[in-house]
């Protein structure tokens, strides 16, 4: 006989042992206020500090308080399992995988191992002022399953002289990626299904084959990444270095990670039928990878080979190297797993930290559950009380400072007028010193006629004396 969870009604007239009419056996359906829902679960979202196991187990406890009803005959809600797949499998999937590693250290060649195509990546060059992120997006099939996949590659990563920021870039997409799903989430006419969710799923860290330990630009880049996206670290071109070396060189990698509080993914462990496969393999990580595009014959079939001229590397042969065991991890298993913790834990801590910091809670001053409306019309409130405030204070000064101007221009028309009466005294002062000198001038003038008159007339008459006593000899 099938058994269906019913939750309890929360009406106060309905008694424990279940008696009463047929109303005591409904279950009652929460308020889309209560529950925060989030794509492809039923339960609500977990609190972004919660790990998976323990959000699991709060969700048990809260099934406790749910009684179990047995049914009459076949109802049909068996078949959900099945209505799930099959939407799923007509809409499609997505996925999303980040690349991060230095230039040359085969992040495309891995990526065309990895789904046996090729993306026809064009080589970087190592002469990049600045680490810049270019995102690929294909649309793959795979018997009548359709794989949206997106890959973005960390151009340039690992090529400056200035490591220092290295990371910031990388940072700044992932941030970018939350804020334009979070921004679809709060429309007003939202189209989840329809929106292409661009989030990353999955962080391939390529570790440098050095044999010695992480550098640092790899720690620093890792830790600030963490807490934003699930960072698998890979060691890449495993074929470089000795079996001895490249144990000792994961031990290596493990402490130092350990020691600088790097929290990597983690396959979940939760699931009996996977606990013991997810298990051993995260005691493998980090994966020591080789890629590669060629095939080789190897008896009688072709497969992916690197040749040298001491042997051949078999990129399948997991005597050779761990690819088929990141293959099993990253695509065949955990794949749906790491959508889910991307969306559940690493959004969900972003999407708690942006509406924190624009004031929203859910609980209130007095520790009481507050909705969205309500915080929101509180916010409403204080933003008016803000813009009033700030129109007070912007009179305020808009008034002082007119006074100001105004007390300042009048005693800069005081000084003009003072300047004005200055000049003008000065410039009478002038005009009647130029005036006593022209008329120094015309009297010096008038006298100099007079005598220039006298002087002629004088020789006039000196002149008519003389030709008289000249006639008279």
């Amino acid at each position: 006989m099938a058994s269906v969870a019913v939750d309890r009604p929360p009406s106060p007239s309905t008694s424990s042992s279940g008696a009463g009419d047929g109303m005591s056996r409904e279950g009652s359906v929460p308020s889309s206020a209560s529950v925060k829902s989030f794509p492809g679960s039923p339960f609500a979202a977990p609190s972004p500090d919660l790990h998976l196991t323990d959000w699991y187990r709060t969700q048990h406890q809260v099934e406790d308080k749910v009684r179990t009803l047995k049914l009459g005959g076949h109802v049909g809600f068996d078949s959900l399992p099945d209505q799930l797949v099959a939407k799923s499998t007509q809409s499609g999937f997505t996925f999303n995988i980040l690349c991060i590693g230095e230039t040359g250290m085969g992040k495309s060649t891995l990526m065309d191992t990895l789904f046996n195509t090729s993306f026809e990546s064009n080589p970087a060059p190592h002469t990049l002022p600045a680490v810049k992120l270019k995102s690929h997006t294909y649309e793959l099939q795979e018997s009548n399953v359709k794989l949206k996949l997106t890959i973005v590659d960390t151009v340039g990563y690992g090529d400056q002289i200035n490591k220092g920021d290295s990371f910031t870039a990388i940072v700044d997409y992932i941030d970018k990626q939350f804020d334009d799903y979070l921004q679809e989430e709060l429309k007003i006419k939202r189209s989840l299904n329809a929106y292409h969710d661009t989030r990353i799923h999955a962080c391939l860290y390529f570790i440098c084959p050095t044999g010695h330990g992480l550098k640092s630009i790899d720690l620093v880049c890792m830790k600030k990444l963490d807490s934003k996206v699930n960072v698998i670290p890979i060691i890449a071109k495993a074929d470089t270095i000795s079996k001895t070396e490249l144990t000792r060189f994961k031990q290596r990698i493990m402490q130092e990670i350990k020691a600088n509080s790097i929290q990597i993914y983690q396959f979940p462990t939760d699931d009996d039928t996977m606990a013991k496969i997810n298990t051993d393999m995260n005691g493998q990580i980090p994966f020591a990878v080789v890629g590669s595009t060629d095939f080789v014959r190897v008896g009688n079939k072709m497969v992916r080979a690197r040749q040298y001229p001491w042997g051949t590397v078999q990129v399948e042969n997991e005597m050779h190297c761990d690819f088929t065991k990141l293959r099993e991890m990253l695509i065949r298993t955990n794949m749906e797993d790491m959508r889910e913790v991307t969306h559940m834990r690493h959004y969900e801590l972003y999407r708690k930290k942006i509406l924190e910091t624009m004031g929203f809670s859910d609980v209130g001053q007095d520790n009481q559950p507050v909705s969205f409306q309500q915080t929101f019309e509180q916010k409403r409130e204080e933003h008016r009380e803000e813009l009033q405030r700030k129109e007070n204070e912007m009179r305020q000064t808009f008034v002082l400072r007119v006074k100001e101007k105004e007390t300042e221009l009048k005693e800069v028309e005081k000084e003009l007028y003072t300047k004005y009466d200055t000049l003008k005294r000065e410039h009478a002062e002038e005009k009647k010193r130029y005036e006593e000198l022209k008329k120094r001038l015309e009297d010096e003038k008038a006298e100099f006629q007079k005598r220039k008159h006298q002087i002629a007339t004088q020789t006039l008459s000196t002149h008519t004396l003389t030709l008289g006593k000249s006639k008279k000899k």
